[in-house]
């Protein structure tokens, strides 16, 4: 198979490489801080979730808590690739996380609903859909050069794994936006807005990967989960101290 060159005299592998260039230019070096530090962040929130859930084991919490240790897992990923280390299964992990990271922090918001038999099947229904983008997210080869540009994650993966993705981020943002609703109506809080604010953002944040600067869409997600996660943990909060009848049947 040849290899092309840019204008520049680099091949085709390189150009999906930053790093694989013999310099980096400023705009380089400041997107490869950034992904590092908000991998860090991220995994701050992650540690902190689980002290939470420590202090008070409940299912939001540990939901919440995976939830972001999903969304770390993505966001080094993305990192990784972008300092250029890449292959079909880094990008594999990289498609089932993104999936996964709605998903699961949605199951941390259905008990606003306040509905044991609907908090249970959806439970069911997310797991079994989560798990499916697993298996084939495993079983699909993800060829680096179709999905990766200049170290940034652009291509769509195949239509059999974005309609999978699909049966668990949908619903997941819908379940979110709805939990929003209800707890505004019950209860006017600002962190609410954060959450629908945050849903919002995560779910139309694919669009971003048609923009000019697609390396955008990594902070829309980054952005997007930490108003999620700051939105949801005042949410059970408010909702078990009014339903301690219902915290009970679900148990």
């Amino acid at each position: 198979m040849t290899t092309g060159r840019t204008d520049d005299g680099i091949t085709d592998e390189q150009a999906r490489r930053p790093f694989g260039r013999s310099r980096m230019n400023a705009t380089e070096v400041g997107i490869a801080a950034s992904l590092v530090a908000l991998s860090a962040m991220l995994l701050a929130l992650s540690a902190r979730a689980f002290i939470k859930y420590r202090q008070s084991p409940t299912r939001a919490q540990m939901m919440w808590g995976l939830g972001l240790v999903f969304a770390t897992g993505a966001m080094m990923v993305e990192s990784v690739v972008y300092l250029g280390s890449v292959s079909s299964l880094v990008l594999q992990v990289y498609v089932f996380f993104s999936a996964a990271i709605v998903g699961v922090l949605s199951l941390g918001a259905t008990r606003i609903l306040r509905r044991p038999k609907v908090e249970r099947a959806y439970t069911y229904y997310i797991v079994a859909t989560t798990a499916l983008v697993g298996v084939f997210s495993f079983l699909t080869p993800l060829p680096p050069g179709s999905m990766v540009t200049s170290g940034i994650i652009t291509g769509d993966p195949p239509l059999l794994l974005l309609v999978l993705s699909s049966l668990v981020t949908f619903p997941a943002t819908v379940l979110l936006l709805t939990a929003s609703y209800l707890s505004l109506r019950r209860s006017w809080k600002w962190q609410t807005l954060l959450m629908i604010a945050g849903a919002l953002i995560l779910g139309a944040g694919g669009t971003l990967y048609i923009a000019s600067f697609p390396v955008a869409l990594y902070y829309a997600e980054f952005l997007g989960i930490v108003l999620l996660f700051f939105g949801l943990v005042s949410m059970p909060q408010s909702s078990s101290t009014t339903t301690p009848v219902s915290a009970g049947q679900a148990a």
